[in-house]
């Protein structure tokens, strides 16, 4: 059988199906749109569902591709042969087109023809067929006519026959395999089987049905057929490799980490399985963070997961001596090595994804260490008892403090024969979560009882009018109390009410929702906020300010006008930020989230660093700029593919509906937006930056105002200036000398208190030379002072060590009511096994204090001065145990 490199595995298969009329529609980002309810794209079809539910592709009804996928759900068997986490499904697909026969036809001639694989080794199942769909014979029956033998054909069950996600197309598939030369296990022994005889090469699905969110299925428009092959096992048995790890798409990085461990693999199997999962957790941290959506690592959705490999990935590391820089020396391999031709993206990236890693990589191993000693305590603590399970709140302690994601304490319990219990660990995250909720308003609380409104028709629905209208007249058609659909609310009890049209805006995509006023002929309601509710409804959450509110009358709202104005003002500001950011920061600078309301609008960015102060004021300037142009704010409707092409910006990984609304401000800016603005730029009046800051690993934050409030700040900055000006004695014009002055002035006057400070210390301190003792040939010097700060004795123990020479000082003094404990080792006296740092924490306890540091210095604080002379005598004996 003919061997191949993953390159020319991905080439083989595209080019055989570009031959039968099949065109490459490519890869997407490896980023689920979220329509399918996944993280991640977890198969080849999953970015073609609005395809194969009747959409037509622009590239036509036949169609090929190799697309990267991502699964985690079985991350715990990542360490053997054949499991990974990301992997490439090389996929064909019929939109409608051909159907089962030339399917089962052009599948065998893949296997026969190209991969050269004879029929009486290959194998082939279908569905039996159940209750909710009818047995495959129309399958079968296309097998055999295209070269399958009949007693080779496998009727099975839903569970390994049958092909679907959570909802959308699904149908029975077909899958092949190869026979190998060996006995059956047993009498049931066929494809399925684990014990080796049969290995999978590949399936056919043929999508005939949709399963909708209900469960229940119904028959597709079009008649749909998805092809896939796993690129990584059949790259493997091509070449007749039991372990994908042994591949071209691995051997790279393990042959890097067997030189870097000094370990070669498969010689020990607890040290091979750390090697294969370090290797796929890095490989696929990689093609996360280089891919076009560039994930980050946060506590949240996919980028907890992302946060959740790499961490896996370094205690692996650990456990093989390596490095923080050998980690980011095994990306590179997959950078510049592995997929520098298939994935050209991550060459383009490799700075961001090395920046990202090495971030993420500092940041757990920060607190690694730590929080490995206190898991060695959980583990002493349980081994020593009968109970063997973690309990739920130690497990929380190390994910709250120490970063440790309950997944990878499970892996370590089960490690050492002991569980985690996973439900008291989710009852300490939502005890945390409530204490966070605590005290919080009546609109915010309503907001988990918004189910109460799924019981309305279907039908029932709310129009937005307040595009182009600040005021209108509808019918009440619900009413909530909060806890229930009612039938009317009275004065001054809370509640939410939703009409059938409203000109008042719901909170989303960023915006903060409108206020305004109710009216009926029966009382009066007042909105506080607009909110979006299930079913396309808006929900107005308020309190009735007069008499009663009740359902089915007829009301007039009406938008609070200034607050409208001024978040528009916002919104339409941020629009022009984005535009200004990219110009300034380069085209790579992506929204990574918004807020506006009437006060100020906030606005979260993708860059790896802090702006620069002349970034800032080139960015303020701009916008400023196009608000003094006085630009037309114009908004179109249109279809989504057109807007993109028009380079309308949009939300990486929000989903839009085919048909979008696109804000365009002159020729500057252009982005999918369905929020409210203003009508020209100029309305804005004026913008100011007010800050600048990181919110999380790779993301900025830039905080601003528009309008009128621009000049209130400045008017606030003004006045506190005056202020500054009148204690500092001086002018305005002037503040800036006089601070320098006193600035220089502060100065110098500490180092005169320093040097009167380390005089007096001196004095304090003596001649100590005759207190020198040695200890195993070691001098150790330790003396006890009054009145001295850290500063003080770290200059006392330089002194010190110049007059004794070579050996060990400890210096301890009482100030202000608490202790100060200093320690220096010489290199010498390193070098006969003198540790400063182990020094200071063997004796800081005495102090009822703690610390630490390196071999030859080391300090630490304490609050109970009385233990100082305990301490001094400890330090002997934890000196001598050094030196043998």
């Amino acid at each position: 059988m003919k061997k191949f490199t993953s390159n020319e595995l991905r080439n083989i298969w595209l080019e055989f199906y570009k031959k039968r009329g099949h065109v490459d529609c490519g890869a997407v980002s490896l980023l689920s749109d979220g329509s399918t309810g996944v993280l991640f794209n977890v198969a080849g079809m999953q970015p073609l569902m609005p395809y194969l539910l009747g959409e037509k592709h622009p590239k036509g009804t036949r169609l090929c591709n190799v697309q990267g996928c991502v699964r985690t759900n079985d991350i715990d068997s990542v360490g053997d042969r054949s499991h990974v986490t990301f992997f490439e499904m090389m996929g064909s697909w019929s939109l409608g087109d051909y159907f089962k026969e030339d399917r089962c036809k052009w599948s065998f001639e893949l296997l026969t023809e190209v991969f050269g694989f004879d029929a009486d080794h290959l194998a082939a199942t279908v569905f039996a067929g159940d209750e909710n769909a009818p047995r495959d014979e129309e399958g079968a029956s296309y097998r055999i006519a295209s070269g399958f033998k009949k007693e080779n054909i496998y009727y099975l069950p839903a569970e390994d026959n049958w092909w679907g996600l959570e909802y959308g197309p699904c149908g029975p598939d077909s899958e092949m395999f190869y026979i190998a030369d060996v006995p059956d296990c047993g009498p049931d022994c066929g494809p399925g089987c684990s014990c080796g005889k049969y290995t999978e090469l590949g399936n056919d699905v043929f999508m005939q049905y949709e399963k909708h969110k209900d469960g229940h299925l119904t028959p597709l428009k079009q008649k749909n057929v998805d092809t896939g092959w796993g690129l990584e096992r059949n790259l493997a048995f091509l070449n007749g490799e039991k372990d994908v790890y042994k591949t071209d798409l691995f051997a790279p990085a393990i042959a890097l980490i067997e030189k870097i461990s000094c370990h070669k693999y498969d010689e020990d199997e607890k040290l091979t399985r750390s090697m294969r999962i370090l290797a796929d957790h890095i490989r696929t941290s990689v093609m996360l963070i280089g891919d076009e959506g560039k994930l980050t690592p946060s506590n949240t959705g996919a980028g907890y997961v992302l946060r959740r490999l790499i961490r896996r990935a370094v205690r692996h590391s650990r456990t093989l001596g390596l490095k923080k820089s050998d980690l980011v020396n095994i990306a590179d391999v997959y950078i510049k090595e592995v997929y520098s031709e298939s994935y050209p993206l991550l060459v383009k990236n490799h700075d961001f994804i090395v920046n990202e890693l090495n971030k993420e990589i500092e940041r757990f191993e920060s607190t690694l260490e730590n929080g490995m000693k206190e898991f060695k305590k959980i583990l002493e603590n349980k081994m020593s008892g009968s109970d063997k399970t973690v309990d739920g709140e130690s497990a929380f302690y190390l994910y709250d403090t120490f970063g440790f994601p309950l997944e990878l304490t499970v892996e370590m319990a089960n490690e050492e024969g002991l569980t985690v219990d996973e439900d008291g660990f989710a009852k300490a995250m939502e005890k945390q979560k409530e204490k966070a909720r605590a005290g919080q308003s009546f609109n915010a609380s309503l907001k988990s009882d918004f189910d109460v409104f799924n019981a309305l028709s279907d039908e029932i629905k709310c129009e937005f009018t307040g595009y182009d209208r600040l005021e209108d007249e509808s019918t009440i058609v619900a009413l909530s109390d909060g806890e229930k659909l009612c039938d009317s609310l009275t004065g001054g009890q809370n509640g939410v009410l939703v009409t059938l049209k409203t000109p008042m805006y719901a909170t989303m995509g960023g915006q903060k929702g409108d206020c305004g006023i109710i009216k009926t002929a029966d009382g009066e309601f007042e909105v506080s906020e607009c909110v979006k509710l299930p079913g396309g409804r808006i929900g107005h959450v308020g309190i009735v300010k007069s008499d009663v509110i009740k359902k089915d009358s007829k009301a007039s709202l009406s938008v609070d006008k200034v607050l409208r104005a001024a978040t528009c003002q916002n919104h339409s500001a941020t629009h022009l930020l984005q535009a200004a950011l990219r110009e300034v920061l380069g085209k790579d600078t992506h929204q990574q989230g918004s807020y506006q309301d009437a006060l100020r609008t906030r606005f979260d960015f993708g860059l790896d660093r802090a702006m620069t102060e002349e970034e800032i004021s080139r960015v303020e300037d701009i916008v400023n700029a196009k608000i003094e142009e006085d630009l037309t704010v114009r908004t179109d409707i249109m279809d989504i593919e057109k807007a993109k092409a028009e380079g309308a910006m949009a939300l990486f990984g929000e989903k839009y509906s085919d048909e979008v609304r696109v804000v365009s401000m002159g020729d500057f800016s252009k982005e999918l937006c369905g929020g409210t603005h203003v009508s020209h730029t100029g309305q804005i009046l004026s913008f100011k930056i007010l800050s600048e800051s990181g919110v999380a690993a790779g993301v900025r934050r830039i905080e601003a105002i528009t309008g009128s409030r621009v000049n209130a700040h400045y008017r606030e900055m003004e006045k506190k200036f005056r202020e500054a000006a009148l204690v500092a004695k001086t002018t305005p014009d002037a503040l800036s000398e006089k601070i320098t002055g006193l600035l220089n002035t502060v100065k110098t006057l500490n180092g005169e208190l320093d040097s009167l400070k380390a005089k007096a210390a001196k004095e304090a301190l003596g001649d100590v030379t005759d207190n020198v003792k040695e200890i195993n040939g070691v001098k150790f010097l330790a003396s006890k002072l009054s009145g001295v700060d850290m500063n003080g004795l770290r200059d006392l123990g330089d002194q010190l060590k110049a007059k004794i020479g070579e050996g060990v000082i400890l210096l301890a003094s009482e100030a202000d009511g608490r202790v100060n404990l200093v320690s220096m080792a010489t290199d010498a006296a390193v070098k006969a096994g003198a540790h400063a740092g182990n020094l200071i924490k063997a004796i800081a306890p005495k102090v009822d204090g703690g610390g630490g540091g390196k071999p030859n210095m080391a300090q630490a604080g304490g609050k109970n001065p009385a233990g100082i002379d305990d301490a001094i005598a400890e330090a002997s004996n934890a000196l001598s145990s050094m030196i043998k």
